[in-house]
């Protein structure tokens, strides 16, 4: 198939569409805009309605500006966001649970006991950012009525009438047996969720339905997690090489092969996607604020927005003995500590906007690291280089701090929208079974390669200096 695909990306704060020719490249973009609410006592809600007219605004404005008809429609979604509605009329019954609310931590504590019961069926840690906790939240404390399910079940009925997740969507809600790619009767004994009318579990490439809410009819022919879309955007199809998106939050994934790991690091073991039947898999590690942390700056007068980062960042040379733990929505992999706060330590009436800015640089950057730490050790060999994408990596700043702190080559996606391109190209490989998956992915090198400009000790005794200021917020939290 050489037609031009229709890919959508419904990310966190806004969505995303492409309209990709395999020969021309991206002919349309659309975006919109989406406003996630955060309460107090670590809530974060979604309007549905905002989420699901955010596809069709970006989707027409993309197929608007490219001017031409598609022969298929991709969608990738939030991964762990999630909501009850009604079958019959496909109207939301609740507000959407966004991945990182925290309010079914009371689930969790209950649950402790069987953590690692969960963790070995399912691959994830006992956490209140997958969906399953949320979703237990929902049916003892809002609505027995509907279904509840992930964001992109949602969306997908809405276009199209089916009842589906991918492989991939359905690793993340801590209720999918990771050998068998399939609901784990367990898991939602556990969780109280036995009887729920969970949606069928597809491959990620496959028609799933039809729909014409973007005009003429166009099959839905893939779908993935966000996350899961950017790494096979990135041909990390093997394992040796791990991806990272920088966009509200920041998320390693590192390719495992087609055995399931279940991460003892610390880190997510999970779907990277099904394809044919056959099913590979990653590990997968979060920063939960990265570009949220950016808005926290702007939010405080310290920079007017992400592009502020490298020129207040270059009037100091350093960051002053300032240390930023940007836990401002919790500790996620590998600590798993989401109570936490974050830290702003080694402050002085000498500190300038410019300290604090590369105190945040170098706070997502040994985040990142440890997670990267966490992989190789998983897969018990190094990894050879980082591939990332996502909006801050705009920042030549963030990056050269990634490169320094990691000690390898940061290899920056000439693919502005990585998620989408993924999508798109499970959009192709779903509409054409024949065509081979090396075939359907972008074939863009990286734009900059950032290598380390530091010695290791130097690297090694930043990274201490990090991993200290984590220490005394982990020994200063609660157990």
């Amino acid at each position: 198939m050489s037609g031009a695909v229709l890919a959508v990306d419904q990310g966190t704060s806004g969505t995303k569409a492409l309209v990709v020719c395999p020969e021309r490249g991206v002919l349309g973009t659309g975006f919109a805009e989406v406003g996630p609410r955060p309460l107090p006592g670590g809530r974060v809600e979604a309007d549905p309605e905002e989420l699901y007219g955010s596809v069709l605004d970006a989707g027409r404005q993309a197929l608007a500006e490219a001017g031409e008809p598609v022969t298929a429609l991709g969608l990738a979604n939030q991964g762990e966001t999630v909501l009850a509605w009604d079958p019959r009329t496909g109207r939301p019954l609740t507000r959407a649970l966004v991945w990182q609310d925290r309010r079914a931590e009371p689930i969790c504590t209950e649950l402790s006991p069987r953590a690692d019961e969960l963790r070995e069926l399912t691959g994830l840690p006992l956490d209140p950012y997958f969906a399953a906790p949320k979703m237990a939240w929902i049916r003892r404390h809002l609505t027995r009525d509907g279904r509840i399910t992930t964001s992109d079940s949602w969306l997908v009925h809405r276009l199209t009438g089916a009842h589906v997740t991918d492989a991939a969507t359905a690793s993340r809600t801590q209720l999918l047996d990771l050998d068998r790619t399939d609901w784990s009767p367990r898991a939602l004994e556990l969780y109280g969720l036995s009887g729920e009318p969970f949606p069928d579990v597809v491959d990620n490439a496959a028609p799933v339905g039809t729909t014409s809410a973007f005009g003429p009819e166009l099959p839905l022919t893939g779908l993935a997690v966000d996350q899961q879309a950017a790494l096979l955007a990135q041909r990390v199809t093997e394992p040796g090489t791990a991806k990272c998106t920088y966009g509200t939050g920041a998320f390693l994934l590192a390719h495992t092969g087609t055995t399931p790991t279940r991460g003892a690091s610390g880190l997510a073991g999970c779907v990277a996607w099904r394809l044919g039947g056959r099913t590979d898999y990653c590990l997968d590690g979060q920063v939960y604020t990265a570009a949220s942390a950016v808005r926290w700056l702007t939010g405080l007068g310290v920079v007017t927005g992400a592009a502020d980062l490298d020129p207040v960042g270059a009037t100091v040379p350093d960051a002053g003995g300032v240390t930023f733990v940007p836990a401002l929505a919790g500790l996620a992999a590998p600590w798993w500590r989401g109570d936490l706060r974050g830290s702003l330590t080694g402050l002085g009436l000498d500190t300038t906007p410019g300290h604090l800015v590369r105190a945040l640089c170098e706070g997502i950057a040994a985040q990142v690291a440890e997670l990267a730490d966490a992989a190789a050790a998983d897969l018990g060999t190094p990894l050879t280089a980082l591939r990332v994408d996502g909006g801050l990596t705009r920042s030549s700043l963030l990056m050269q701090t990634q490169a320094d702190l990691l000690q390898l080559p940061v290899e920056v996606s000439a693919l502005p929208d990585a998620t989408a391109l993924g999508a798109a190209a499970l959009a192709r490989l779903g509409a054409d079974p024949s065509l081979a998956v090396a075939d359907a992915l972008p074939r863009t090198g990286p734009t900059t390669v950032y290598e380390p400009r530091v010695g290791t000790d130097e690297a090694h005794s930043r990274r201490a200096r990090f991993r200290g200021a984590v220490d005394a917020l982990l020994a200063g939290g609660r157990a």
